[in-house]
């Protein structure tokens, strides 16, 4: 069974297929679709796939929801507002450490990092994040003001090894487990939206961000600029490939109204294999183009296996974005003006 929990701007979609074939992208794309959270300001969504009853939720102004018990099914799924004592209830970016899931992170805005040792029972701040000295510099153009964490990863072969994604200002990196950091290592872009690591590769991060793509074979310590091909740098959506950790897709636009807004939308998916130039996947299956907001993409550890979520539904891929099929879910008229906030695959 494949269960897909898409985070919508007012709500979550959850999506299953009890297609024996574990990725769910067979011929028999049916499957059953409940809606949850209907009404709140989603932000995030995650889940381990050792833990796949226990779904979080970040939201805007209503802080940190988790599912309440485990459902024989997916769809019966009901949530909880936890109790927390972040700095606001802005919850902006989750994650779930790959070594324990019962560690798990949370930030917020303004920026600010969360972990939980007891699976979001209790949760400890890690200090001085925003005492870096680019901290002043940051700010979200939309909020100038303030920022937020847009995104939090766990590095596979280290538990203690953390990156932060600040929008907007500076990717964040901590060798001790959040009890230091550093703040802008060289050659890292300002503007990251999402972050990626591999199983595979040590050492390897992966970042799409609005001043475009990067990536670094040395746990985020320098970056390298693979731009060949990339027609539009501003980035959004990211994932590798778990067969191959030098194939990667992107979504991206030239900007950020084209990227997020639907009545400006235009945005492209691009894939990168190796050291070869980037190649924009058109006529694939999947949406871009005019009228389409950039997409968000999870995958489930199966070779070549990838999902998108876009302004237009839910799409699968078994050959990592070479053809797509869209997955039955029931996509409301007016979901065609949301970009989708996150999306989560969990397969067994």
């Amino acid at each position: 069974m494949t269960t897909v929990y898409a985070a919508l701007r007012d709500r979550l979609l959850v999506y299953t297929n009890d297609d024996d074939a574990a990725d769910g992208t067979d011929a028999d794309t049916s499957g059953r679709t409940a809606t949850r959270l209907e009404g709140h300001d989603l932000e995030c969504v995650a889940a381990s796939p050792d833990r796949p009853e226990r779904v979080f939720v970040g939201t805007f102004e209503d802080g940190l929801f988790r599912t309440r018990h485990a459902e024989s099914e997916p769809t019966d799924c009901e949530f909880e507002r936890l109790e927390t004592d972040f700095v606001s209830d802005a919850v902006t970016a989750l994650a779930i450490s790959p070594h324990d899931p019962d560690v798990v992170y949370a930030g917020t805005e303004p920026s600010r990092v969360y972990r939980s040792t007891d699976g979001g029972d209790s949760w400890t701040k890690l200090s001085g994040l925003t005492d870096l000295p680019s901290a002043d510099e940051w700010s979200f153009p939309p909020r100038p003001h303030t920022h937020h964490v847009r995104w939090l990863e766990v590095d596979p072969f280290d538990r203690e090894r953390l990156y932060v994604g600040v929008e907007a200002g500076a990717f964040v990196l901590s060798t001790d487990g959040g009890e230091s950091w550093t703040g802008r290592p060289e050659g890292s872009r300002r503007d990251n939206h999402t972050l990626a690591v591999h199983p595979d590769r040590e050492g390897r991060v992966y970042t799409a961000a609005g001043d475009g793509y990067a990536v670094s074979d040395d746990g985020g310590e320098s970056w390298s600029h693979p731009q060949n091909g990339l027609e539009h740098t501003y980035c959004w959506g990211l994932a590798v490939d778990p067969g191959d950790p030098d194939s990667v897709i992107v979504s991206s636009a030239s900007g950020a109204s084209t990227a997020h807004t639907a009545e400006r939308a235009e945005s492209y998916v691009y894939r990168r294999a190796g050291d070869e130039p980037w190649d924009r996947l058109e006529n694939r299956g999947l949406p871009t183009g005019e009228g389409v907001v950039r997409a968000v993409f999870d995958t489930t550890g199966e070779d070549g296996v990838v999902y998108a979520v876009t302004n237009r539904g839910l799409y699968a891929s078994e050959d990592f974005g070479d053809s797509w099929t869209e997955l039955d879910v029931y996509w409301e008229s007016g979901l065609e003006t949301q970009a989708p906030r996150g999306v989560v695959v969990l397969a067994k």
